[in-house]
């Protein structure tokens, strides 16, 4: 998919035509296309279908569909079946920093914190997941930058959204958005620079994109949104009706990549992007699908050949944090955003200016291992419903 809005970030590229949130002008030297997939959800049914899903087995959907760890599901069919998706998942060599590089100390010991990403190319085809190439210098980006924190007892989960236009420090290249660190040097490089910003230790990472959310959204046969009212996308030409909508894939991409005429622009895309990931998977773990083996095969087998992974990743580890998270459910999840103080402009760059008291306790609460401390404290978490 290509998206000819945006480019690499950099500091030197012209003001471009007027956008309809400041934070959406993008700067560099060339163009790449967006890449949108913001927000992460467990898929979860409620009522009847909580107690059915209690026995074993059931299948659990990764956050923001971006670990695909789903390593549990119907039975014999999982255990048949689960080398052949694990071979499909594509792992990076070299993504972590390197031996010796001054990194943050360890983590609390039994937490875990993933970086997830969400990428795009200027390419027709796919960009992460089996066979691709992840990473290009100058042609992608990561529009979707996401921490996954993960407890010791896995009772809960937290995921925190960085906005893609945070104005930080990226080691090597000043203060630049954070995911020009992506454009500049890769996985590796935006690793640096959250590890730089957080002072949390990132154990893995995570990536996917938009073709592999068009596969997996075809495969479940359609996800359906509610639009809260009609608007139009004169980028994309595409009138959206007020209601609920069922999307195919193709429509998929086009409802979560709009940001003109939204009223809050890319702050609205991404409870876009949050509504469509968290419908995504509540029909991956809907009865009809766990019930139908062929559709379920057809699931997975998208899922595990969209996604990429650092090659520190094994089968085993996936199947042993499904199982270990077995018991959360959507309601255990907990969704925020960087606290931010809003948007401004550094020279001819649109960006996000990050409250730096207030990450920083959100920081400290993920390095010490409170985050539930953190909530109860301050809040936090993005509740699914209508979107503009």
């Amino acid at each position: 998919m290509t998206s000819p809005e945006h480019g690499p970030p950099g500091p030197q590229r012209p003001a471009e035509a007027p956008q309809p949130h400041a934070a959406d002008q993008a700067a560099g030297a060339k163009e790449a296309p967006e890449s949108d997939a913001e927000g992460a959800f467990w898929g979860a049914s409620d009522g009847a279908e909580r107690k059915r899903k209690r026995r074993w087995p059931r299948v659990l959907i990764a956050v923001g569909v971006f670990l695909a760890l789903v390593v549990a599901g119907l039975g014999g069919l999982l255990w048949q079946r689960q080398s052949s998706y694990n071979g499909n998942i594509d792992r990076i060599k070299g993504v972590m920093p390197d031996t010796g590089a001054k990194r943050p100390g360890p983590n609390v010991e039994g937490t875990e914190n993933w970086l997830l990403v969400g990428s795009d190319s200027r390419a027709e085809g796919g960009t992460t997941g089996e066979g691709n190439q992840v990473w290009k210098p100058g042609r992608q980006r990561t529009d979707t930058i996401m921490l996954l924190h993960l407890p010791a007892d896995r009772k809960k989960a937290y995921v925190i959204s960085f906005p893609r236009d945070s104005w930080v420090e990226i080691p090597g290249y000043g203060n630049q958005k954070i995911n020009a660190a992506f454009s500049f040097g890769g996985p590796k490089l935006l690793i640096e620079t959250m590890e730089n910003l957080t002072g949390v230790r990132i154990d893995h990472y995570g990536a996917i994109d938009f073709e592999g959310f068009k596969a997996m959204t075809d495969a479940l046969g359609g996800v359906t949104v509610n639009v809260k009212q009609s608007v139009y996308d004169p980028a994309r030409k595409k009138q959206w009706t007020a209601g609920r909508q069922k999307l195919d894939g193709e429509e998929a991409l086009l409802f979560v990549r709009q940001r003109y005429n939204l009223p809050n622009g890319d702050f609205d895309r991404i409870k876009r992007q949050q509504a469509f990931l968290g419908a995504l998977a509540k029909q991956a773990a809907d009865r009809g699908t766990l019930t139908n083996p062929l559709k379920l095969d057809r699931f997975l087998s998208a899922l595990s050949k969209s996604i990429s992974v650092d090659e520190g990743v094994s089968a085993g580890d996936l199947r042993s944090l499904a199982l270990s998270m077995r018991d959360v459910r959507a309601s255990d999840v907990m969704f925020m955003t960087l606290p931010h103080k809003g948007t401004g402009m550094r020279g001819k760059q649109s960006v996000v200016f990050l409250d730096g008291t207030k990450a920083k306790q959100l920081f400290e609460a993920v390095k010490s291992a409170e985050m539930a401390e953190y909530v109860k404290q301050y809040g936090g978490g993005n509740s699914l419903g209508t979107v503009s």
